[in-house]
């Protein structure tokens, strides 16, 4: 399936197509992403509750400036939790393909190789992840794909290869995390420590961890995530902060300014890469699905 994606309502930039089935591997989703725009690609960037893997489908690889350091990226990229913040990165690129992969921070580590703490809030090579030839192999096969349903069928495969023989993360934390996403970020720390039987204390220290976040300011990255999503779609803001759990207006104001450095006025005049149909959270497989709640019959398979 595809859509046009526009950035500030004016030519399209993005030719967003989705997979014609979900993706078979728990915490991921995919998406294929061609600049169909006449102008050259610059837009902010904003932070989501996920790892995000661009994948190169050819020589023209993605561009992240992270404008807090200086830095600049090119070509297949990773960006770790909360990348973006304080509205500090910008994608700019022109003629470009490529596949975002959203990657679940509970699968992080097996597909990646590092953990998401490591990860935390910056951007890095693939390269320097996955080595300079398994990547480029990578992206020599997604360029000669026939088509986006190839491709995708090609990164499933790798994915589940790798998230099958890679390392993961507790049980509990795996049914915590799907918690937080499952409630949009509103759910309180002690209410899931209480159900798993965990004092505050070591829910947070393993959540931290092994997801790479404290599990407050995870729950905040997915609710701003779920108001930022609906403010893009035109929705009040008065509306969103009610919708999505906030105090009131000036409540969700200071989150989107703390998360993108601009107002809810200027996140809903521009359209985000991210749209309904392309939410995360409404599209994740849920990890703990195949375990049951912690205590309740568990595989402990998943144990590192």
């Amino acid at each position: 399936m595809s859509t046009a994606v526009r950035q500030r309502l004016v030519a399209p930039v993005w030719q967003v197509t989705r997979p014609a089935r979900p993706v078979r591997v728990p915490g991921v989703v995919l998406a294929g992403m061609r600049d169909s725009g006449q102008a050259p690609v610059d837009h902010r960037l904003d932070p989501h509750p996920v790892l995000t893997l661009a994948l190169a489908c050819g020589e023209a690889g993605l561009g992240i400036d992270d404008e807090a350091t200086g830095r600049r990226h090119r070509g297949s990229l990773v960006t770790g939790l909360g990348f973006g913040a304080g509205g500090a990165a910008r994608v700019r690129a022109t003629n470009v393909e490529w596949m975002q992969v959203r990657l679940s921070p509970a699968v992080a580590r097996a597909v990646l190789g590092v953990g998401p703490a490591e990860l935390e809030s910056s951007v890095v090579a693939l390269d320097d992840l996955w080595g300079a030839r398994r990547a480029a192999r990578l992206r020599e096969r997604l360029a000669g794909a026939a088509s986006w349903e190839e491709r995708f069928a090609l990164v499933e495969a790798v994915l589940a290869r790798l998230s099958g023989a890679g390392p993961a993360i507790e049980p509990e934390l795996a049914w915590a995390w799907d918690r937080i996403v499952a409630g949009h970020g509103r759910v309180r720390v002690e209410e899931l420590a209480d159900e798993l039987g965990w004092s505050r204390k070591r829910l947070w220290s393993r959540f931290h961890a092994q997801l790479g976040l404290p599990p407050k300011r995870a729950a905040k990255l997915v609710r701003f995530d779920r108001a930022a999503t609906r403010l893009a779609q035109g929705q009040a803001a008065a509306g969103v902060a009610a919708d999505c759990g906030y105090a009131d207006q000036s409540h969700l104001h200071r989150d989107v300014v703390a998360f993108t450095g601009v107002t809810p006025a200027t996140v809903a005049g521009e359209a985000l890469v991210a749209t309904a149909d392309m939410a995360w959270v409404d599209h994740v497989p849920r990890l703990s699905a195949r375990w049951g709640r912690p205590g309740h019959g568990h595989s402990d398979l998943l144990r590192p």
